[in-house]
């Protein structure tokens, strides 16, 4: 197994405990006030995780660019965030995350447009999977 594929099954395992800690954090409490405290202890832990390994001194090589792509997708991050938690506190954990996997979906279409990745059959199948699934769990 390739390591990307490691830290991508691992990525898979903690946003599945997220959205069940989040579901549980959500109660008697507005969810945009969660996901600033949710954020708050993600911004901890990840300094740590840049100090822990000493790669701090990188701050001083991020390019004009980086800076302008890692915030607008801060601003990404932080708009679906408080999407999802307001999603969360209003529906089922098991169709809310069904349905914010559409993103999937949506990523591989932005990802053909803006970094030039082809489509492949395997690809398009499993795309093609995952907005099936999508679509019978919105199906009223």
């Amino acid at each position: 197994m390739q390591t990307w594929m490691i830290y991508a099954l691992l990525s898979a395992f903690f946003a599945a405990f997220t959205a069940i800690f989040g579901k549980l954090g959500l109660k008697s409490i507005d969810s945009d006030l969660a996901t600033a405290v949710r954020t708050f202890f993600v911004l901890i832990i990840t300094w740590v995780f840049v100090l822990f390994r000493s790669k701090s001194d990188g701050i001083f090589h991020i390019s004009k660019q980086n800076w302008l792509m890692l915030g607008l997708s801060a601003i990404a991050t932080g708009l679906s965030w408080l999407f999802y938690y307001r999603a969360m506190q209003m529906g089922k954990v098991s169709e809310v995350n069904v349905v914010d996997k559409a993103s999937i979906f949506i990523t591989l279409i932005l990802a053909f447009i803006f970094l030039k990745e082809p489509f492949t059959p395997k690809i398009l199948l499993s795309a093609g999977l995952i907005f099936t699934g999508m679509m019978v769990m919105v199906w009223k």
